[in-house]
């Protein structure tokens, strides 16, 4: 047990406080849970398991008897309001070096000021988890340029010092990822290239290039390839997109990953941040423990209230 503790208690956690924390919420479910400053939820606890669920005030059930369906229409959540320590952060604090790659950006928007102290003012793992459209992205873009401030000495980006992981779930989504980050951080004098099962990069090219775009598949076989250690010892940073895929059939492989991230970290002593993204994730506070992220400090978790566009959903139940 003592063994089994031991990383959890490196990372700043008592691991006997964390149990009783989290069999505490179960036991008293989603509206007596404390979320701490961080997680903007309304409706879960965060843990597998975590008491009743149910359909939120205002919902709508219409029976079709002639048609012989049913149908369920959720009305969309009202927005959260503002708390009073949220300023919006205008692209002015950015240093200016990091300038160019918000042209035409005056400001972030509410959900990403909110993660900008952690996720550019520090190096902490970090997993954020908003609806679609909230701004995910730029929240890795923060996470990147904090780790090129990081390599830079002297106006000069120190190239073989470092190496930067993005892993889309998709070949299409790396495409668009690589597209995006490309035209942006290219404006830095970074080089942004795609890497999975339909394109290939010498080593040569792969030693020019500061971020790759993966798919895990593809990162799982060069992390396991004893001659891609060399790649592998220059990660300092590994962005993780759609980390609630650990609950599909390909999970097993984002599992393999993260762990095997984290044993390199213990192995070498040496800091890798783990950044991990997701739309849909109810069980977040588990997700945030695997990964290593303090669940009180560097978890963001905004529900539906921080959606930019309201959304009503409507559920259709046919009849048998």
């Amino acid at each position: 047990e003592e063994e089994k503790d031991g990383w959890l208690k490196k990372q700043g956690f008592d691991p006997a406080a964390l149990r009783a924390q989290r069999e505490a919420e179960l036991a008293a479910g989603p509206q007596s849970s404390n979320r701490g400053p961080t997680s903007f939820d309304g409706s879960v606890a965060g843990f597998a398991g975590a008491a009743k669920l149910a359909l939120p005030p205002g919902t709508k059930r219409i029976l079709h008897e002639k048609d012989n369906y049913e149908e369920i229409l959720v009305p969309p959540q009202t927005k959260a309001p503002v708390r009073g320590s949220e300023r919006r952060i205008p692209t002015t604090e950015f240093s200016a070096f990091c300038q160019p790659a918000f042209e035409g950006i005056p400001e972030l928007n509410r959900v990403q000021s909110i993660v900008y102290p952690v996720a550019y003012k520090s190096g902490n793992n970090m997993l954020v988890c908003a609806p679609t459209g909230a701004g995910k992205t730029e929240c890795a873009m923060m996470t990147v340029l904090h780790c090129l401030e990081q390599h830079l000495h002297r106006g000069v980006l120190k190239s073989d010092e470092f190496k930067i992981v993005y892993v889309a779930p998709m070949k299409a989504l790396a495409s668009e990822i690589t597209d995006k980050f490309s035209k942006r951080l290219g404006r830095l004098g970074m080089v942004v290239k795609e890497l999975t099962g339909d394109t290939q990069l010498s080593r040569k090219e792969i030693g020019e290039t500061h971020m790759l775009v993966v798919t895990p598949e593809k990162w799982d076989i060069m992390t396991r390839k004893s001659s891609d250690a060399a790649l592998t010892a220059l990660v300092k940073l590994l962005i993780i997109d759609e980390i609630h895929l650990l609950n599909e059939d390909r999970g097993a492989v984002l599992e393999a990953i993260i762990a095997r991230t984290l044993r390199q970290v213990e192995r070498s002593q040496s800091m890798i941040r783990i950044v991990g993204l997701s739309a849909t994730l109810p069980t977040y506070k588990d997700v945030a423990v695997f990964l290593r992220v303090n669940v009180d400090r560097d978890l963001f978790y905004f529900d539906n209230a921080y959606r930019p566009v309201p959304l009503e959903t409507a559920f259709i139940g046919v009849m048998g």
